[in-house]
């Protein structure tokens, strides 16, 4: 393939954008927000799941309170009933007999009732503790993710700004490439990563190495126009003044 010297060293204008709008591309793939908006919003799911259970717990705590209340207000009624036909005296000598060991027994009923209501309305305060300490979490866990993300869009924000330039720039540079060439460059970059390399100081920037001397021989009386392609790693190989020829 022919191809003028200077629109082959125009290919090395546009592997130096391509090789930048790589490694943007590289670099928003790999913001550390990503990794760290993983790890966190994982652990936002566990404590989530804990609050939901915490929330559970309190729930059937309060109800088991509500029901301990309940009991101990029928022995209250059933007390207070009791207690007004004993002072109302109607009744013989053995129901009144009764109605006093009743009422001692619903007394020692409703201390024990009331033991277990204050045993569950102090769980419950506990419960509903472990519940805000899990809550607490939550915002804690929601709020890093906020801030990640507002600093993960910002960067991105940045990056396709950059990219958006280069792409600008590589459209300009590629127009001067010509089809052909051009052609050849983007089959080689899509194959090897990079499709153009320079040669300096006799050696290729593509794969590293250096040439042998029959390659040199043969570069250096290549005409001008002529594309040359790296017998190691086949990029086009661009000469230039510190080729070394």
């Amino acid at each position: 393939m022919k191809a003028e010297l200077t629109r082959q060293w125009r290919l090395l204008d546009l592997q130096q954008l391509d090789t930048r709008l790589a490694q943007l591309e590289h670099r928003a793939r790999n913001l550390p927000q990503i990794a760290e908006l993983a790890a966190v919003s994982e652990q936002r799911d566990r404590a989530a799941e804990d609050e939901v259970l915490a929330r559970v717990a309190v729930s059937d705590a309060e109800r088991s309170v509500a029901k301990a209340e309940t009991d101990v207000e029928q022995v209250r009624v059933r007390t207070a009933r009791d207690q007004e036909r004993l002072a109302a005296g109607t009744g013989s000598a053995k129901d009144l007999q009764g109605l006093q060991h009743e009422l001692e027994t619903l007394a020692r009923r409703q201390s024990e009732l009331e033991d277990v209501e204050l045993e569950l309305m102090e769980q419950v305060e506990s419960l509903r503790t472990d519940l805000d300490r899990h809550s607490a979490a939550v915002a804690q866990f929601d709020a890093r993710i906020a801030e990640l993300s507002a600093a993960r869009d910002q960067e991105l924000a940045a990056i396709s700004a950059e990219q958006d330039v280069a792409t600008g720039e590589r459209a300009n540079v590629a127009a001067g490439v010509g089809a052909d060439l051009l052609a050849l460059y983007e089959r080689l970059r899509d194959q090897r990563g990079t499709g153009a390399a320079a040669l300096v100081a006799k050696r290729c920037t593509g794969c590293g190495l250096e040439l042998n001397a029959s390659e040199l021989v043969r570069i250096k009386a290549a005409a001008e126009d002529e594309v040359l392609r790296c017998e190691e790693c086949g990029r086009i190989l661009i000469r230039t003044a510190e080729s070394g020829l």
